[in-house]
């Protein structure tokens, strides 16, 4: 006997959709990996061109002081004296007069109030001093 033809023949998608998974499968276990962090655009700084002396960078420290009452209060070190904030600004100002990207280091007392910093620090960018480190005692 011989067959009739089918007037809508069905294509069955099972095999298919199989291989497809198992080459989806092949292909990520058998991707190489790129090492993204070589990858990454960061900017590195230039090398020194001259020997770097401890002149060139600018020291601010903060200590922990007492005030009359007795509870604590940040002192502000710079050039080893004690300084009012108004004086840190005006000398920090005559120094972003000369050069603006000189390093300013501001090491903190273990135990030395925050607001000390933050002022420091504010004082900093007020005067367009963007190149601070700050580290803790």
């Amino acid at each position: 006997m011989a067959r009739k033809p089918q007037e809508n023949p069905q294509l069955d998608m099972t095999p298919m959709i199989d291989v497809v998974f198992e080459l989806i499968i092949f292909f990520v276990v058998t991707i190489k990996q790129e090492d993204i962090f070589s990858k990454l655009n960061c900017n590195r700084p230039a090398p020194a061109t001259g020997q770097a002396t401890e002149k060139d960078d600018i020291t601010v420290n903060i200590e922990i002081g007492r005030r009359y009452d007795g509870s604590p209060q940040g002192v502000i070190l710079y050039n080893k004296r004690e300084v009012k904030r108004t004086e840190l600004d005006a000398a920090l100002r005559e120094i972003a007069k000369v050069k603006k990207t000189t390093p300013i280091i501001v090491k903190c007392a273990e135990d030395s109030p925050h607001k000390a910093l933050v002022d420091v620090l504010d004082i900093c960018y007020h005067n367009e001093l963007f190149s601070v480190s700050v580290f803790t005692l």
